[in-house]
């Protein structure tokens, strides 16, 4: 089990050292990105549900 362990845990660390890591300009931008997308879908949620709220109340009420 400790063979297959070290065995695991080389294999691990050599296809670590194969991937490309992205700059800190690189992953800074891309977090903006994400941020920028979810506050756009999140605005866009928020104006829908406002829409249908208003619509149900309006239906409800009468």
């Amino acid at each position: 089990m400790l063979t297959k362990s070290k065995e695991f845990l080389s294999g691990v660390r050599a296809e670590v050292r194969k991937v490309t890591w992205p700059s800190r300009k690189e992953a800074v931008g891309g977090t903006m990105v994400v941020f920028a997308v979810v506050a756009f879908i999140g605005l866009f949620l928020w104006i829908v549900d406002t829409i249908l709220s208003k619509i149900v109340q309006g239906m409800i009420a009468g």
